[in-house]
């Protein structure tokens, strides 16, 4: 195939930012690599190959980057319709999770979906419910956005209840979606005086979890056990054995050993494995990956001519590399542990959906504004129609 052909197939189907598809196709490709490396422990303990792992594997990289294709293909401004009902649909979920949860690796975080038998996890859908519905929000209300009983509350309530039933099961996800819904606030105009509001939201609603939530104790205890300096917990020691014994470049693919010893060195702790294996120059051109990612999204919402895509494309970048930096920094032992995956690297299920639809919403966004009256006929085209439709008109 000539090279003419591939960029012609890439214009056609790979539109919006370039740079975008690129940091996904590497940072994917390494997934699978590091993936391979880490799952040997896994698959003994299920009695397979590691290779029967990494097809499933493959195969769920695969389904999110189609999930990623389909979605940068739907004008962004259709998912403000839908957010909405899905924010009505993620609360019952939620509260199922904390009621009826599957648990998985010491949490329960999960549905099992029948049929299928396939783990889902809610708070990913109702974190990109929220982030869409509030940057719509926000877009619609910024004429009056300094009225309080119809502007303001229904946001507060809506963050406050979404991050609240998040908390009761994963105590850093709800931490991290406050976090970007604080970013999308202010940067949407809302008055720091407002955003206390939020902020006082937020502590009722984590105060509740820290009660009543099933990993209530067990985030105090890491929280505590960070803040005091006392003895690491094992998953964080041998965490940074790993990095510490990865030197500059790494002891090579494969070569790991702490994939052995640590509890799930392909998902909390992949990003320990890759510098162990491709060392410190690794672990940057990841680290550098992801604030290119970042500043792409960023980018997209500067450009944006409408408010809804420029709050929309910020608060999933900001979601999405945040969770990255948090897994990076408690490998490196910047915080205390929180079981946050590495998005678009760890091994995963449905995550790797929902983050692709969240790049593929960034790349829609992005898309948008490179095309001039989306979803319309281009001026050009019109031209053209015009005079097809003359010559035609000759013709007979």
């Amino acid at each position: 195939m000539k090279l003419s052909s591939i960029k012609e197939w890439a214009d056609k189907n790979l539109q919006g930012d370039r740079v975008i598809w690129a940091v996904v196709f590497a940072l994917s490709l390494i997934s699978i690599l590091v993936v391979y490396s880490s799952i040997g422990t896994l698959a003994y303990k299920r009695s397979s190959s590691p290779e029967s792992i990494l097809i499933k594997h493959t195969f769920m990289v695969f389904l999110g980057l189609a999930a990623m294709w389909f979605a940068h293909k739907i004008d962004y401004r259709y998912y403000s319709k839908l957010s909405r009902l899905a924010l009505w649909v993620s609360v019952p979920l939620l509260i199922y999770t904390f009621t009826n949860g599957t648990t998985i690796n010491d949490a329960a975080r999960w549905i099992t979906l029948p049929i299928i038998n396939t783990s889902f996890q809610p708070s990913d859908f109702a974190s990109l419910a929220l982030i869409i519905n509030l940057a719509s929000m926000l877009s619609k209300k910024q004429q009056n956005i300094d009225d309080i009983k119809e502007s303001l509350i229904p946001m507060l309530i809506w963050c406050g209840v979404i991050c609240g039933l998040i908390a009761l099961t994963n105590l850093s996800t709800a931490m991290l979606l406050f976090a970007t819904c604080m970013l999308v606030m202010f940067i949407g105009r809302v008055p720091v005086k407002y955003l206390a509001m939020l902020v006082l939201v937020g502590l009722l609603a984590g105060a509740v979890a820290l009660k009543f939530g099933v990993r209530g104790e067990t985030a105090k205890n890491r929280i505590m056990s960070f803040v005091n300096g006392t003895e690491l917990p094992f998953q964080a020691k041998h965490g940074m054995i790993a990095v510490a014994t990865g030197g500059i470049f790494g002891k090579g693919p494969g070569n790991s050993e702490q994939r052995n010893i640590l509890p799930h060195p392909y998902s909390d702790f992949i990003y320990a494995i890759l510098i162990e294996e491709y060392g410190l120059v690794g672990g940057a051109v990841v680290l550098i990956l992801y604030l290119v990612l970042l500043h792409r999204g960023m980018k997209a919402a500067y450009n944006s001519e409408r408010a809804f895509g420029g709050l929309l494309s910020a608060g999933l970048a900001f979601d999405l590399v945040c969770q990255a930096m948090v897994n990076m920094g408690v490998v490196v032992g910047l915080g205390p542990i929180t079981g946050q995956p590495l998005p678009l690297i760890s091994m995963g299920g449905t995550a790797m959906v929902f983050t692709g639809l969240s790049v593929g919403i960034i790349l829609s966004v992005s898309r948008g504004e490179q095309e001039e009256n989306w979803g319309q006929e281009k001026p050009a085209d019109k031209e053209q129609r015009i005079k097809e439709k003359n010559l035609d008109a000759k013709a007979a």
